[in-house]
């Protein structure tokens, strides 16, 4: 199982950019999706997730500007995100709570993209 980020880029205070996250491979079903950010010299942070059911949790430094969103079709989670500040540059991580075909059986792990750049600057 793989998963690739994209979407990144450099932006404007204000503006906004839209990340997705595709996975592929022998996928079973995908339980939670997330998005982490990672700003230089800090930790890696949860930023929002979403249930297979469409269930969605943000935290607060993000509610209202940021929207995540899946299509379960394509394995694949959004992030938009609006009103863009310098605080949101960072490397968004996306993750997922992968069921998987192995042999003749279902195995359940944790999968992490790359990561994609965000930076929010003038």
């Amino acid at each position: 199982v793989q998963l690739q980020a994209s979407g990144g880029g450099l932006v404007q205070p204000g503006g906004s950019l839209r990340l997705s996250c595709q996975a592929s491979g022998s996928i079973f079903k995908i339980n939670d999706m997330n998005w982490y950010r990672q700003a230089l010299g800090k930790q890696r942070e949860l930023v929002a997730t979403i249930t297979s059911g469409g269930s969605t949790n943000y935290t607060d430094f993000v509610e209202g500007r940021f929207t995540i969103s899946r299509d379960n079709a394509k394995n694949t989670v959004y992030l938009q995100m609006n009103d863009l500040t310098s605080e949101d540059t960072a490397v968004y991580y996306c993750k997922a709570d992968v069921l998987f075909v192995q042999g003749i059986g279902v195995r359940r792990d944790n999968y992490w993209g790359r990561g994609t750049l965000v930076t929010v600057s003038s």
